[in-house]
């Protein structure tokens, strides 16, 4: 009798295991990110992030796609095409106040990239070098609505420079082929694209030196989406916080995890310094020590006031702008 009771309960310990030995792990969320942009250093700690499994462990599959251009992106986002975009927070305004349903769960660039830039060796440093130069803009973008606003902080006067137009290629090539002195580009983006054509070192005077602090870049999500899925949002923007903070310590591992996707994404010294030059976009410009994504209300107004006065929004804009960011997703 006690070797039959034995048997049994040897029996029952053994299937008693067998759920917990063959339970299958919970499948990862499949989540896919919209880049603004063909890849460029300002991304890198996106792929760091997928790389070093950050986002693994948040139990996210992260798909990372190459955009071309935010307002593009940021369609996809209110199609719901895709999940998540990272695109330029000001053309997501644009694109919310004509009724497109998108929000920023979380605003990474808290300062302006914008600048005019040209070569170091024509020694133009400050606004006022501007004078007599010819300047490369691309109509309808971003920099070239913010570009007046820039003159009048600066004293200057567009009549007083030569102004030549293009789409965002025409520009590069005016200032790598000499037909321009300056473009307006991006401190991290344009001005890498140059170097790595010419092997020329670049300089830009940027805006934000000339009290224009706008919000920039940022994750941007379908409202219904971060309605529908809070718990999926908040562990990407964990996600996400913690790939920003770890490729800051690294950056040039950061600009490799490019690389590591697609051989082709670039110049491993350029990638690591576009990204170098994008980090100290990330501070909030009234000096306080948030961690990544985090946005003031003042920064979403003054960036909502400069677009209405300058970028032709339309007015109501500064009446809904609640509607266009949160920082309630956000790690503390």
């Amino acid at each position: 009798m006690r070797k039959r009771t034995f048997l049994k309960a040897t029996l029952f310990a053994a299937t008693a295991l067998i759920p917990f030995a063959t339970l299958p792990a919970q499948a990862a969320d499949k989540v896919v990110l919209m880049l603004n942009w063909y890849v460029y250093g300002e991304h890198a700690p996106f792929f760091y992030g997928k790389d070093k499994g950050i986002y693994a462990a948040e139990g996210i599959d992260l798909e990372i796609q190459e955009g071309r251009g935010s307002a593009v992106t940021v369609q996809a986002v209110a199609a719901k095409t895709v999940d998540f975009a990272y695109a330029d927070v000001p053309t997501m305004i644009r694109a919310a106040v004509k009724g497109a349903p998108v929000t920023s769960p979380g605003v990474l660039l808290q300062k302006n990239p914008m600048s005019a830039m040209g070569f170091s060796e024509k020694n133009i440093r400050k606004a006022e070098d501007l004078r007599g130069k010819i300047v490369a803009t691309t109509p309808g973008d971003s920099m070239s609505q913010i570009w007046p606003l820039f003159l009048k902080k600066a004293g200057l006067k567009e009549s007083e420079m030569r102004i030549v137009s293009g789409d965002a290629q025409t520009k590069l090539n005016a200032v790598i082929n000499g037909q321009a002195d300056v473009l307006l580009g991006y401190v991290m983006d344009q001005s890498m694209k140059i170097k790595d054509a010419t092997g020329k070192d670049v300089f830009p005077i940027k805006f934000a030196d000339y009290g224009i602090n706008l919000v920039s870049s940022g994750v941007v999500a379908n409202r219904d989406f971060v309605k529908d899925n809070q718990d999926l949002v908040k562990r990407f923007m964990l996600a996400a916080t913690q790939s920003i903070e770890a490729a800051v310590k690294d950056p040039k591992g950061a600009a490799q995890s490019i690389l590591n996707a697609n051989p082709k994404g670039g110049k491993i010294e350029t990638l690591t310094q576009g990204f170098e030059l994008t980090i100290p976009l990330y501070k909030d410009p009234s000096g306080k020590a948030n961690r990544p994504f985090n946005v003031t209300d003042a920064n979403m107004k003054e960036t909502v006031d400069v677009m209405v006065e300058f970028g032709g929004l339309e007015a109501k804009a500064k009446d809904e702008i609640k509607t266009y960011y949160t920082n309630e997703f956000l790690p503390k």
